[in-house]
């Protein structure tokens, strides 16, 4: 009995993590370059034994993932928005250091410096912040990220690759942080820039108010299960000590 009850817990917490993923996920549904959470997790069995010799799966704690899926693109008509076709980054240079992100809304200082939205250096594929001349006019970008100003070859947008599998933590919304050291994309053959567009979250609302749903329905019916196992068990305490 005391097993079952522990099963349950562990069944529990796991929905619990769950449940702080979808919220997660419906805040930032209209977040720019947004990508969902996703939580997998495994089947734990016991390793301590027990007089029926039978084996007690407990759920894991869950392991974190990023949706790769892309979102859809937003037509903006604005220059200074761009969007990431394919599986790349940007990269912004951030007090925290080196940011991944999808959110392409840039803006040009005063000095000529290319930031993001919150005033970061948005950084080219040599790892460099982009500086661009005010003077100049707004910048062209061709699909290969290389930008252009009055004709004339100014700089290139950066893009950037990670093994995000191996660890990373959320920064500000959009912006991932990896274990993996992000490197410059070569072959662009898969990638590229798309000028005056941005990328839209690729939350799934619909799907996230499912699994909401679900999620409820089982962390309900678990502790139903629980309440009952609990109730057997003072019956079984007290039948077992009356005949003594």
């Amino acid at each position: 009995m005391q097993s079952g009850l522990y099963v349950s817990l562990s069944s529990q917490m796991a929905l619990e993590k769950r449940l702080s993923t979808i919220a997660d996920n419906m805040a930032n549904v209209n977040t720019t370059g947004f990508r969902a959470t996703e939580v997998k997790f495994d089947e734990m069995v016991a390793a301590t034994k027990n007089k029926l010799n039978t084996k007690v799966a407990f759920v894991s704690q869950g392991n974190d993932y990023l949706n790769e899926q892309n979102g859809e693109l937003q037509h903006t008509g604005n220059m200074l928005d761009f969007a990431v076709k394919g599986d790349a980054w940007f990269s912004l240079d951030t007090p925290a250091g080196r940011v991944l992100t999808r959110d392409g809304r840039f803006t040009i200082k005063d000095t000529g410096e290319l930031v993001s939205i919150r005033g970061y250096p948005v950084l080219d594929a040599g790892g460099a912040p982009i500086q661009l001349d005010t003077k100049a006019g707004e910048p062209a970008v061709g699909t290969d990220g290389i930008i252009y100003q009055a004709g004339r070859q100014v700089g290139s947008l950066g893009l950037f690759e990670a093994d995000i599998s191996k660890g990373y933590l959320r920064y500000e919304n959009s912006g991932i942080m990896t274990t993996d050291r992000p490197r410059a994309v070569v072959d662009r053959f898969n990638v590229g820039v798309e000028q005056g567009y941005l990328e839209n979250s690729n939350v799934n609302a619909m799907r996230e108010i499912t699994q909401l749903i679900e999620v409820n329905r089982a962390f309900e019916s678990i502790s139903s299960l629980m309440r009952d196992s609990e109730d057997s068990f003072k019956e079984a305490v007290q039948t077992l000590g009356g005949s003594r």
